[in-house]
């Protein structure tokens, strides 16, 4: 039997140092300086490992080289879409080591993450990309991805926004 070419499995707790390094290493990729990431062992833990009963936010798939060296990751969470009516996968993050490029490392996050789509009877894989990040959307255009950038506008609400935005609108009563 032949050794494979990566190694992936889901992220356990005990990688959560881990995860974090690679965050790091995307935010030096995406030129972010370090600040940037509020992201910490304690954070990652209470949103990627609850405990019961409450379930993790998102998951990730680490990759490994044949010797077990961390090579990249996928952090991803579910998502719906109301047009199909059928679940999907929105990739937050898929990062691998720059050492690691090009070795099929991508290919194999992406490949899991479409299986793990069609195992819930899902539709769709989405994720965001950079607009100066050619490299990669050449990558995704090449394994069948659709640049959706040509029609829709990723919009976003974080910080004191949020908090003025939680605070808006008529009176509600929920039921």
């Amino acid at each position: 039997m032949s050794t494979p070419a990566v190694i992936l499995r889901h992220a356990r707790v005990e990688d959560v140092p881990l995860i974090l390094n690679l965050i790091h290493a995307l935010a030096a990729y995406e030129k972010e300086p370090p600040s940037t990431v509020r992201a910490t062992e304690s954070s990652l833990t209470k949103t990627l490992f609850p405990a019961a009963p409450s379930k993790p936010y998102a998951r990730v798939i680490l990759a490994f080289t044949p010797s077990g060296e961390a090579a990249g990751m996928a952090l991803y969470f579910n998502s719906y879409s109301t047009w199909r009516a059928a679940p999907g996968i929105y990739l937050e993050d898929l990062f691998v080591y720059d050492r690691f490029r090009g070795r099929g490392y991508g290919t194999a996050l992406l490949a899991a993450l479409a299986q793990e789509v069609k195992s819930i009877c899902g539709e769709r894989l989405e994720w965001s990309v950079l607009k100066w990040n050619e490299p990669s959307i050449k990558f995704y255009e090449s394994i069948g991805a659709e640049n959706m950038g040509k029609e829709w506008q990723v919009m976003r609400v974080t910080d004191d926004a949020l908090e003025n935005l939680s605070g808006k609108g008529p009176e509600v009563k929920w039921e």
